[in-house]
């Protein structure tokens, strides 16, 4: 009896919460650190890149319009998703990262507690960094912190052996707030980045709040920092780009940059806070 042969999977977009092909038709191979090869991913072009722009405009007002209790209901949800596919993780990022099973599910635990992490914060950040603020005269002054917009960001690369952990520490401070994403996966291992595409698809964040794009990002990456419907960049996973180019060209229409110099990574408040800004409201106090 012969053998069967192995159907390999091509990997789409993420944009709108739909799966959608690249416009440019194109396609590039994925091999493992062996060189075996594991699958084909989109090429993404830059009107895939704009379509993901528009996705995410439409998608962040009604996603910062939630309250923060229910946006960490959501991330919790994410989180009890990426648990139920973990050992299709695992097993995704070992021949990606050519790591040993143990260090997989590691990476996969850690991602999964991030999710947590960011998730209780949700309806907290708030109280945190915003307050009422001591004026002299009769008014309340109060200090709010609301999402920046439309954010690109980079994951880094999967060298540091975080294809999957680096994607989740990107992503989930940044849409907590009520902030949506384009990210550009890493072109060297996205496919867990792809794989994380469809426990959203199968989670409750609505569709347009995150989308992925894969394929080389040099020519995406400046065309978004110009962009003038985005309004932060994180190029704190773009080390291998010119990021200073970037953020030359994202001041061009005044964006928030976290760059690699003066950003930072892991599990911190001020990884959400990058992404916010203050809002202070004056209000007069009723004269009895």
């Amino acid at each position: 009896m012969s053998k069967r042969l192995e159907v390999m999977k091509t990997y789409k977009l993420y944009i709108g919460g739909k799966f959608p092909r690249s416009e440019s038709g194109y396609t590039m191979p994925i091999t493992s650190p062996a060189g075996e090869h594991l699958a084909h991913v989109a090429q993404a072009s830059r009107k895939d890149a704009r379509d993901a722009v528009s996705a995410a405009r439409s998608a962040q007002s009604g996603w910062a319009g939630a309250t923060a209790y229910n946006r960490g209901q959501v991330l919790y949800r994410i989180a009890e998703m990426l648990e139920g596919r973990a050992e299709q993780f695992v097993q995704e990022i070992r021949h990606s990262e050519g790591v040993s099973a143990r260090a997989a599910r590691a990476q996969v635990d850690k991602a999964i507690d991030t999710w947590v992490w960011y998730a209780g914060w949700s309806d907290k950040h708030a109280q945190i960094v915003g307050g009422a603020n001591p004026v002299a005269g009769p008014f309340f002054n109060l200090s709010v912190p609301e999402p920046s917009g439309v954010v690109v960001a980079f994951a880094p690369a999967a060298a540091t052996g975080q294809s999957l952990l680096g994607l989740v520490e990107t992503l989930a401070p940044i849409v907590v707030s009520g902030n949506a994403v384009v990210l550009l996966a890493h072109p060297s291992q996205p496919l867990p980045a792809m794989s994380f595409a469809e426990v959203l698809h199968s989670s409750d964040v609505p569709g347009g709040v995150v989308n992925i794009l894969t394929g080389t990002r040099e020519g995406m990456a400046t065309w978004l920092a110009e962009h003038a419907d985005v309004n932060a960049l994180d190029l704190m996973g773009a080390a291998e780009l010119d990021w200073a180019s970037l953020e030359q060209a994202a001041a061009q229409t005044l964006k928030r940059c976290l760059t690699p110099v003066r950003g930072v990574s892991g599990l911190s408040m001020n990884r959400i806070s990058a992404f916010t800004e203050v809002k202070t409201v004056w209000h007069t106090k009723a004269l009895g």
